[in-house]
């Protein structure tokens, strides 16, 4: 927001240099990003936050400077003397869409002269970089930048009927607008219309063929309140931003509408003559009451550590525009002004008292009460997977929640429903929330590859966004995983989190078909009778689709089911001084028989000396075993933490395995 010192000075006295005025503001939250000088006068550069709309004039940063400094302000009257024929004779408005255009007011002036503006007038312009046009346009630029309204004059005589419709745009309706490029305009779009065609874009732009020229004699003045997010979707999607829809994103003062207007035709009689019907038209809800806020005096040694005075406080807040309702040594009550959307609760009144007191007045090592965070039992389940990961080589990955069709539809195991569509995309292309975190992982996994980077070894943590036939989406957080590793590494990989998070869960696997998986190479994860997600080794086809040269694994789980079996107690295992005893064992076994039924006949036979299994590799030979047959070759090691095992109890524990897998598997032992 660049400011005019000049123009500043004419709302109130400042004793101070523009250095001092803008040290100041910068402390109260009104940083001053550099100042340069135009001509006779200064130009100040104030970065203002979104939640600050109302210092987007010059009127706001003066009432700020009025309250730093404690000076009074001076505005001007809006007062414009009026003729005696009603304004509903000369136009007629009509509101067809509410939702989209809260509030639209028209004032008509009858007989001005559109010429040069005045040298103080377009300076003060100039000074703020926008550009001098006529006396007439020029007017409602001051009027926007004066007071942070947006305002537009219609040339009178253009309007078919005399008539403006507030409404939404047809499909494929275009606008001509007055930068002279044609716009394509969707339905959701507010326009401006009189009796045939959009003339306006409505908080965005006025059309061509509606503006204001050297031979325009009528006006109708406009000054509306349109919907923040419509005006902000709008502006994105095609594209166009002005400086009335960076002010109406943000929304304007629904009680200053009338006053910017009234300020407005007042300029426009005293530089353009003319006559002002009398009247206005003013259609739409009218503006909403505030709700009172109570600030508690003992939250302000509480939250800034230091005592104030309560008639500080109360003087701090009453410039402020703060209307007070009740008042006690206890509490102040007050209802904000309309102008400040960002006052709703009581902390926003003690940062208010705190900056306008001045932070640097607050000592640093003053004593805040506090209370350690407590984290909840899911963050601190969070903490234990990244933990894991990252001690198995893996680093976290941060992707974008939004993708394309294509690569939404490659991988959406959890659901058939359609993405959720976005209507402005945040990236070109990307207009699907995703259902799956693995297609956006790949996509980092390619980018990977393309920098030649050689272990690509990642991970995620984030939600995902499920359409559900009634009702909200549905948000899940999932876990996400893609490793350059075969798949019994990573099912080992996921074996130990889930060993970590719960000692005495078991990971167990199905089959399950999925295009982007290889057929003989994934599985859905369940523990216990809850399938908690799905692995496998990205199929040849898949490789192909992704864009991927190296092999990869990916693994999805829904980390809500892990978060509900963590055990977050500190665990420890003791580890033993004796040696272990390894044994190998080759099994025989029908194809069908899945490598978890071995592993788990293994487990439960075993008892307490197992230490762990090692899986080695499958083998096939049909001249020898049989057509239909394959061996499962693995090691098995057994510990005592008491004692060194002697090598009769392993054998018969040896023989035990493998006679109960015969029975539960039907495998038979190659020597």
């Amino acid at each position: 927001m660049l400011v005019s010192w000049n123009w500043l000075r004419e709302y109130l006295t400042l004793e101070v240099g523009p250095a001092e005025l803008a040290d100041r503001l910068t402390m109260a939250g009104l940083n001053h990003e550099g100042s340069h000088e135009v001509g006779d006068d200064l130009a100040i550069d104030l970065e203002v936050t979104s939640n600050r709309p109302d210092c987007l004039g010059h009127i706001g940063v003066a009432r700020e400077a009025s309250v730093l400094f404690q000076q009074k302000l001076r505005l001007p009257e809006a007062k414009p003397p009026a003729g005696e024929t009603s304004v509903d004779q000369w136009a007629n408005v009509t509101l067809e869409c509410p939702d989209l255009c809260y509030r639209y007011t028209g004032r008509i002036i009858r007989g001005v002269r559109v010429g040069p503006s005045p040298d103080w007038l377009a300076q003060r312009l100039q000074t703020i970089g926008i550009g001098v046009v006529n006396n007439i346009v020029d007017i409602t630029n001051y009027v926007c930048m004066e007071f942070g309204q947006p305002l537009h004059a219609f040339d009178m005589s253009k309007l078919r009927d005399r008539r403006i419709v507030v409404r939404q745009a047809v499909p494929q309706e275009t606008l001509v607008a007055i930068n002279h490029r044609t716009y394509t305009l969707d339905p959701g779009m507010c326009v401006i219309a009189d009796a045939e065609c959009a003339v306006a874009l409505g908080g965005v732009m006025g059309g061509a063929e509606t503006e204001v020229t050297d031979k325009t004699v009528d006006l109708l003045v406009e000054a509306a309140e349109f919907d923040p997010v419509s005006i902000r979707n709008t502006a994105r999607q095609l594209n166009l931003h002005s400086p009335s829809s960076y002010r109406f994103e943000r929304g304007v003062d629904s009680h200053g509408v009338d006053w910017a207007s009234r300020r407005c035709c007042e300029l426009i009689l005293e530089l353009a003559g003319g006559e002002l019907a009398r009247g206005v038209i003013d259609v739409g809800r009218p503006p909403l009451p505030r709700e009172p806020i109570t600030l508690r005096m003992s939250q302000l040694p509480r939250i800034l550590g230091i005592d104030m005075d309560h008639d500080i406080v109360a003087r701090i807040l009453r410039e402020l525009g703060n209307q007070s309702t009740s008042c006690d040594e206890q509490s102040i009550e007050v209802i904000p002004p309309t102008w400040r959307r960002d006052l709703s609760r009581e902390i926003d009144l003690v940062e208010e008292v705190a900056r306008i007191h001045g932070y640097e007045n607050i000592p640093e090592d003053v004593r805040v009460p506090m209370v350690s965070s407590h984290r909840s039992d899911s963050d601190r389940a969070l903490e234990i997977v990244r933990r894991v990961l990252t001690g198995a080589g893996f680093d976290e990955a941060m992707t974008y929640s939004v993708v394309s069709e294509e690569v939404s539809n490659c991988f959406s195991p959890w659901t058939s429903a359609l993405p959720l569509r976005s209507s402005t995309p945040m990236l070109k292309g990307a207009d699907c929330l995703r259902r799956s975190l693995i297609p956006s992982l790949l996509g980092a996994r390619r980018v990977n590859e393309s920098l030649s980077n050689d272990a690509i070894e990642l991970f995620e943590t984030a939600r995902v966004y499920w359409s559900e036939s009634s009702g909200l989406p549905h948000e899940e957080l999932m876990l996400g995983i893609t490793s350059g590793g075969d798949f019994l590494s990573l099912k080992g990989v996921i074996e130990s989190l889930v060993a970590v998070i719960q000692p005495t869960a078991t990971l167990a696997v199905r089959d399950v078909s999925h295009e982007l998986l290889d057929e003989t190479h994934s599985a859905e994860l369940w523990i216990g009778e809850q399938r908690v997600g799905y692995l496998g080794q990205v199929s040849a086809a898949g490789l192909k689709q992704m864009s991927l040269r190296t092999p990869a694994t990916v693994a999805e789980l829904q980390f809500s089911a892990l978060a509900s079996l963590a055990d977050l107690k500190r665990q420890h295992r003791k580890q033993s001084p004796y040696p272990a005893v390894v044994r190998d064992l080759n099994l025989v076994v029908d194809e069908q028989v899945r490598w978890h039924e071995i592993d788990d006949t293994v487990r439960s036979t075993a008892g307490e000396l197992l230490e762990s299994i090692n899986f080695h590799e499958p083998y096939r030979d049909p001249d020898k075993d049989g057509p239909g047959k394959k061996r499962l070759l693995f090691s098995v090691t057994f510990r005592s933490l008491e004692r060194t095992l002697t090598g009769e109890e392993i054998d018969a524990l040896r023989e035990n395995i493998v006679s109960a897998c015969h029975q539960k598997c039907g495998s038979s032992m190659i020597d």
